[in-house]
């Protein structure tokens, strides 16, 4: 047997790698097959409606603590089934 035989094979191992790379990329990236949605979808803009009307200011901060927090008692912040 010819040492050049064995040559097709140890040239078969990256190209079937490569032929498998691109397989596995086309499959799961497909981007021939994507939604171009900047090209293909049709947006229509409307007039803003609503109002702006402040409701409460905050100059700055006078506590320290939020009022109500139950940080401190994390028992009580646990919603416990009775059943």
């Amino acid at each position: 047997m010819s040492d050049d035989s064995g040559l097709w094979l140890l040239a078969a191992g990256p190209a079937s790698a490569t032929a498998l790379y691109w397989a596995l990329y086309r499959y799961y990236r497909n981007t021939d097959k994507s939604h171009a949605f900047e090209r293909e979808t049709l947006v229509e803009a409307k007039p803003v409606t609503g109002s702006d009307r402040q409701i409460d200011t905050i100059i700055g901060t006078q506590e320290t603590r939020i009022r109500g927090d139950n940080v401190r008692a994390y028992r009580n912040r646990v919603m416990r089934d009775s059943s």
